[in-house]
């Protein structure tokens, strides 16, 4: 279904956008030091179940697409790495605050903060177009079923952020501290996932059609 060498790029490139401190890895740290490693995991448990939905509901969209045409689908994903690189360039040169600031957050249940996590990023617009246009850089139709491989590309995107998350509220207040005394890490975060989202999308507009 995939090529071990476009696998490990679709792995890798995920890797790397954990790597990067974004709002559910804040999140998380945030109820990891306030409610403890179970609360921070449940957190992170949300934001990937939410992530779940977005999956599918991608699986849906653009399968659809791929049943009307070939081409409709090759121009969701021209839209989606269009997309990628509007995302990257404004990323580059937006200025960054010089630090992370942890939401502030009251001790909940672990029940109540998956519940809140899950809502937040299944109702998050920005988070829906993310996968509309990411996901669809990595398939290829001519491989097989474009809905089996969107589902396992979803998949693995999942079961990494549960990982990772799981990592950081075991590891909250030493990663938080981490964050916190390295302000050059938030001064170059932007820039550097700029350059994935510009990466990807001139990775698919120079590729050679197969």
């Amino acid at each position: 279904m995939f090529a071990w060498t476009d696998l490990a790029t679709y792995v890798a490139v995920v890797a790397l956008l954990f790597l990067i401190p974004g709002p559910a890895v804040l999140l998380t740290l945030a109820r990891s030091i306030s409610g403890g490693p179970r609360a921070g995991i449940a957190t992170g448990f949300g934001i990937a179940a939410g992530d779940a939905v977005h999956t599918l509901m991608a699986v849906i969209g653009l399968s659809a697409v791929l049943m009307t045409s070939a081409l409709a689908f090759d121009i969701v994903k021209y839209l989606g790495a269009a997309y990628l690189i509007y995302l990257g360039i404004r990323a580059v040169f937006e200025r960054s605050g010089g630090g992370f600031d942890l939401p502030n957050v009251k001790p909940l249940s672990g029940a109540v903060v998956f519940r809140q996590a899950f809502l937040t990023e299944i109702l998050n617009p920005k988070t829906a177009l993310f996968f509309l246009s990411f996901l669809p850089q990595f398939v290829d139709p001519a491989r097989g079923a474009v809905s089996l491989q969107l589902l396992v590309l979803g998949a693995i995107f999942v079961v990494m952020s549960m990982a990772y998350t799981s990592m950081l509220a075991w590891a909250a207040g030493s990663f938080a501290g981490f964050l916190k005394r390295n302000e050059a890490i938030a001064r170059w975060q932007n820039k550097v996932v700029g350059g994935i989202y510009i990466g990807l999308g001139l990775q698919l507009a120079l590729q050679e059609r197969r």
